[in-house]
């Protein structure tokens, strides 16, 4: 029995060492800002406002977030409903300091053009996105 504590309160130490190393990279990653890129892809109003809303309180929290419409994505002007703004989110998400990038090609397929809140970009727009980021989303 005595060497079972005296090994424990050996260990002890050790414990106390590692529990404080976590605790000291848990809060210096508290202050870590992200920089997030979204990939939306899709043309449900609920779900690109979703996004949106997610890109907002990312900013809002000191984040840098950019937004690449890809696909069905670069519709997301077009999908306000009584139910989902999403065109306010955008605004809003300009507003805040966000950055969106809309596909030329998938703009081009649907006879669409870039607009001032979502302006014509490049595969090299998205891969530059992809590779800048902490952190990436899609939608």
């Amino acid at each position: 029995m005595k060497q079972i504590i005296f090994f424990l309160l050996c260990l002890f130490p050790f414990f106390a060492i590692s529990q404080t190393n976590c605790i000291s990279k848990k809060d210096s990653n508290a202050n870590t800002k992200l920089k997030i890129g979204m990939v939306i892809y899709s043309n449900d109003a609920e779900t690109v406002w979703n996004a949106f809303r997610f890109g907002n309180f990312a900013l809002g929290e000191g984040d840098t977030v950019k937004v690449f419409l890809l696909g069905k994505g670069v519709e997301s002007e077009s999908l306000d409903n009584d139910k989902f703004k999403v065109t306010d989110q955008i605004k809003r998400f300009i507003e805040n300091g966000g950055k969106i990038f809309a596909c030329g090609t998938c703009l081009t397929t649907r006879k669409m053009e870039g607009s001032k809140m979502c302006p014509l970009s490049t595969m090299h727009d998205m891969y530059e996105i992809i590779k800048w980021s902490n952190k990436v989303m899609t939608f």
